[in-house]
């Protein structure tokens, strides 16, 4: 299956230049065949996080989303909120595969806050902003993308 995968970064304090997260993710996506759908950076801000995903799931047609970015315990870190604000269905298992997987790597893994939902026909994960996390939890759940997106679109279970 083609990929579509839009990569949306959240923070304050990097532009589309400095953001390592994102373009490792970018490098990551491509080395699998896949297409890089839209890239950009935008402020920990819970309305411009979702018009983000918006764009990239109702605009750019991705069939998944990639946040990256604002999914830890600070007061800004609002990734999670803007998720659920324009998503309709929680696929918990995904956030929940990504943690066990970082908790491996790291005892801090507990302290993510992301989630894991969908857009329609839209996959949305997120990710945390840092480039080894980014890179560890891609390592989590590339290899079920294919599947999920296909899932997702409305496709079956093959017999």
């Amino acid at each position: 299956m083609e990929l579509k995968i839009s990569i949306v970064t959240c923070s304050d304090t990097r532009d589309l230049a400095q953001d390592e997260a994102g373009a490792a993710l970018e490098e990551l996506i491509e080395a699998q065949g896949w297409t890089v759908a839209s890239h950009v950076v935008v402020r920990d801000d819970v309305s411009e996080i979702g018009d983000a995903i918006v764009e990239a799931a109702d605009e750019r047609h991705a069939n998944v989303v990639l946040t990256c970015g604002g999914t830890g315990l600070s007061m800004r870190d609002v990734t999670p909120e803007a998720t659920r604000a324009v998503c309709e269905r929680d696929v918990p298992g995904i956030a929940e595969a990504i943690r066990a997987y970082s908790m491996t790597k790291t005892r801090r893994a507990m302290l993510s806050r992301a989630v894991c939902m969908q857009r329609g026909y839209t996959l949305v994960i997120n990710f945390p902003g840092s480039t080894k996390a980014a890179r560890e939890s891609w390592e989590a759940v590339s290899d079920q993308l294919e599947h999920a997106a296909q899932m997702t679109a409305g496709g079956g279970h093959a017999k």
